[in-house]
């Protein structure tokens, strides 16, 4: 059963009633007639050959309340995107489709790059952003949520309720981050609990009382992928490009929104997805690259708030995760006992040894300014200096004129899916 405690220094909502999303479905149906509710998918091709996005599909085909859904598809060649597209064939909310390998694409970002604007790298950052971005040239939807697509336990309610806070007049939340249980068997989660959390605790160490750094502890999955914000800070906040999306975006929510208008939700009972492997010898991919990045992101981002890192505090920290990690090891061993879960020590132990990799080699990275800070801009400084983006963006875009679902629109030689002109690029 959920706890009820409020902790740290933004509001927590607990999952106390389990039986509500008629009501909450209810509710929101009518709260967005005045404030429209947009859902960002960002997705590689490879999410639509797995059985987690069927479900996340047929659940999302019940939700009664969106205005609107944009798929951020990447990695997809022809046949890839028409079979993805198929996915959304009979949805009765709108969606539309940015293939964001596309050479249209391509092309705002290098008139980005033109107007001396960070254009970032391929990556679900650089995809979320591009989203924002539509729904927000649209001046339609008021509120913008996002979530994974690669949940295996997904029901619509995990939406609902990332949604709510954000849309009921009442609540007034700009903000909202979902949090929850990873486990099956076993604990899973290992960032967030291995590293994240004895991370942020560590560099507390060396700075008691500061307040972004209470901010940041004061949440439960600071790593989740599932938030919901109003229109406003969609708009002004940048966007990190690499695993460090989630970190850089409660730094700009900090930045942006009072502290009191920043909650976070319990949304399920348990959440399982795909797992990352740890990669422990290979800093280039799985957790390892994923630790690394929040590692640069996360220095930076303390950084900026005035805490200096020099090479002594680089070392210090360096021990003092360590020594933080070994003590979560063993209230985790606890927990684990408690609930008859299986528990790994010597799995738990290697992946502190791969995360204090990432931690040195990150925050060596850190120090040399070897690693550029790759960041978008916020789309209120976009459109700033190029007064017609959103124009050129929603130009990118078209409805095919045989459903709802939405396609880049291009002018190379026409096929046949329901629009003359229109043609599905080949992106292999």
């Amino acid at each position: 059963m959920a706890d009820f405690y409020q902790t740290g220094t933004i509001t927590t909502l607990h999952r106390l009633n389990t039986d509500g999303l008629s009501s909450m479905e209810r509710d929101l149906r009518s709260h967005a007639a005045a404030t429209p509710i947009g859902l960002v998918l960002p997705a590689l091709y490879t999410e639509f050959e797995r059985p987690a996005m069927r479900r996340i599909v047929d659940e999302l085909r019940k939700v009664p309340y969106l205005a609107r859904i944009v798929v951020a598809l990447g990695r997809a060649n022809e046949a890839q995107y028409l079979h993805a597209k198929s996915f959304f064939d009979d949805f009765e909310t709108p969606v539309s489709f940015l293939q964001v390998d596309h050479p249209q694409v391509a092309d705002l970002f290098s008139q980005l790059k033109r107007n001396g604007l960070e254009s970032g790298t391929a990556g679900k950052g650089r995809s979320c952003w591009l989203a924002y971005g539509l729904l927000l040239a649209q001046k339609h939807c008021q509120v913008i949520a996002l979530h994974d697509c690669d949940i295996k336990s997904y029901r619509r309610d995990l939406l609902a309720r990332l949604c709510y806070p954000a849309v009921h007049p009442e609540l007034g939340f700009e903000f909202v981050k979902g949090y929850y249980a990873r486990t099956s068997d076993r604990l899973h989660g290992r960032v967030t609990r291995l590293f994240w959390a004895p991370l942020v605790r560590a560099i507390e160490s060396l700075s008691p009382g500061t307040e972004f750094l209470n901010y940041l502890a004061s949440f439960r999955y600071a790593l989740a992928g599932e938030f919901a914000m109003r229109a406003r800070t969609a708009r002004e906040s940048r966007i990190p490009c690499d695993w460090g999306l989630e970190v850089g975006m409660l730094s700009e929510v900090y930045r942006n929104c009072p502290r009191n208008r920043i909650c976070q939700v319990d949304l399920t009972d348990n959440y399982e997805h795909k797992h990352q492997p740890l990669s422990a010898d290979d800093s280039t991919a799985g957790l390892r690259r994923m630790t690394r990045d929040i590692t640069t992101t996360l220095l930076r981002t303390v950084a900026s708030e005035g805490m200096a890192f020099g090479a002594e505090a680089l070392r210090m920290l360096e021990i003092r995760y360590v020594r933080m990690a070994e003590e979560m090891i063993d209230r985790y061993h606890a927990d684990a006992i408690v609930n008859g879960l299986q528990f790994d020590r010597h799995s738990e132990e290697s992946a502190v040894v791969a995360f204090q990799a990432s931690l040195r080699e990150g925050a060596a990275s850190f120090a040399a300014g070897a690693v550029p800070e790759c960041t978008l801009p916020s789309w209120s400084r976009v459109i700033s200096a190029i007064p017609d983006f959103f124009d050129r963006l929603q130009n990118a875009v078209a409805d095919t004129g045989t459903s709802k679902v939405q396609t880049i629109r291009h002018t190379r030689v026409p096929v046949e899916i329901g629009m003359p002109g229109m043609a599905v690029p080949a992106l292999g």
